[in-house]
């Protein structure tokens, strides 16, 4: 965690309120961030709970009434990506298309995905590359990376986040994108952010539901582990650090915390 950030702790009590949670406070902030900007940029996280944030988002946009983002001047990134061809199930790019992307129309131009194995890149080190090159162009004043309004992330259940596991290279890696190879959780070889770009966004959330994500969600917020050791441990926004659970994933904190 940052030196001197408390970060924010917010638990609902299942899975399905956690999902409408997020996703009202995600339209909340890319609105907020339009107010100021006049646009807005997001970091997409997949897995299951990032899938239901995305159709949760998506059932508020067929609400007029509570329809505050311009879709149109909304940027889509993304933290990781499995590296697979572009009609594989297993994209995260596919499932965020199915549940938000597509349904909200946002523009061809601003869904920046990382690339699939058979888009053209000999290995994924060379579309990690790539990607870190594109985040660079958008960035101010030849910063690393834009400014992203908000970064999603999924915690796995031994403390991963993207695909930076533990005890692996990708935790020292200083790159913006780097190419995983062997991951623990399959398919084995992904492009991901690294915390050198997680770190720099403006807000970073991470999302974790089910009994499963307990013991990792709270020997990352008790402060006593390294990121080499427990990934999540390691990330923060330069704003805002975000924590949001359901009830089974907070088990383990102190009841104070929730």
């Amino acid at each position: 965690m940052k030196e001197g950030q408390v970060p924010d702790v917010v638990v609902e009590p299942d899975a399905d309120r956690l999902a409408r949670a997020v996703a009202a406070a995600l339209v909340a902030r890319l609105a907020a961030a339009q107010a100021v900007h006049g646009t807005a940029l997001v970091v997409l996280t997949g897995g299951g709970i990032g899938t239901a944030v995305l159709e949760r988002v998506a059932d508020l946009v067929r609400e007029p009434a509570r329809e505050r983002v311009d879709w149109t001047a909304v940027d889509v990134w993304w933290g990781d990506e499995r590296w697979v061809p572009a009609d594989d199930a297993d994209r995260n790019e596919l499932g965020a298309r199915r549940a938000l992307l597509d349904p909200a129309g946002v523009p061809a131009e601003r869904v920046h995905a990382m690339p699939a194995s058979d888009a053209g890149f000999a290995e994924p080190e060379d579309a990690a590359a790539w990607y870190a090159d594109r985040l660079a162009a958008a960035a101010p004043e030849g910063g690393p990376v834009p400014r992203i309004d908000v970064l999603l992330l999924g915690v796995g259940p031994e403390g991963h986040v993207a695909s930076v596991f533990p005890g692996t290279p990708a935790v020292s890696d200083r790159r913006t994108v780097l190419a995983v190879h062997d991951c623990p959780k399959p398919p084995p070889t992904r492009v991901s952010l690294g915390f050198a770009a997680i770190n720099a966004a403006e807000e970073v959330w991470l999302l974790a539901g089910g009994a499963a994500k307990a013991p990792a969600v709270a020997r990352a917020l008790g402060g006593e582990v390294t990121p080499e050791e427990l990934p999540a441990a390691g990330v923060h926004g330069r704003r805002a650090t975000r924590w949001l659970l359901d009830a089974d994933a907070a088990g383990e904190l102190p009841s104070a915390t929730g």
